[in-house]
């Protein structure tokens, strides 16, 4: 957790820190071979240099994005889950509770379909 460390700090609200960390924490505690990176102002993880998950903060919400692929595949899921999406992220209002299994199924999805992939980003 210490590449976050600045970032958590500056969280202002504590409730969004406390949630964030959680999250963050569960990601490096569930993926232990995942790297921490901060990046574009925000948390994420990579496998092998290519992007896997990142996280972002709004008033409203936690921002996740496991990359367009994901939310495609994860659509029906995540509307099931009670939160809504762009094509490029999940946002999991500070009011309710994570969905930790269907983080769980992001991560796993993106690992196993990037497992050949040389970019950072899918191309």
């Amino acid at each position: 957790m210490e590449a976050f460390a600045e970032f958590l700090e500056n969280i202002d609200n504590p409730q969004h820190r406390e949630r964030t960390e959680e999250v963050l924490a569960w990601v490096f505690s569930e993926f232990p071979s995942l790297k921490p990176k901060f990046a574009w102002k925000q948390p994420m993880f990579t496998d092998h240099d290519t992007f896997i998950i990142g996280f972002s903060l709004s008033k409203q919400h936690l921002a996740v994005a496991p990359e367009e692929a994901g939310i495609n595949h994860f659509s029906d899921e995540i509307v099931q889950a009670g939160y809504s999406h762009t094509k490029g992220l999940m946002r999991i209002p500070w009011n309710s509770q994570v969905d930790f299994s269907l983080l769980k199924k992001m991560i796993d999805f993106n690992i196993t379909d990037k497992a050949d992939c040389s970019t950072f980003w899918r191309k």
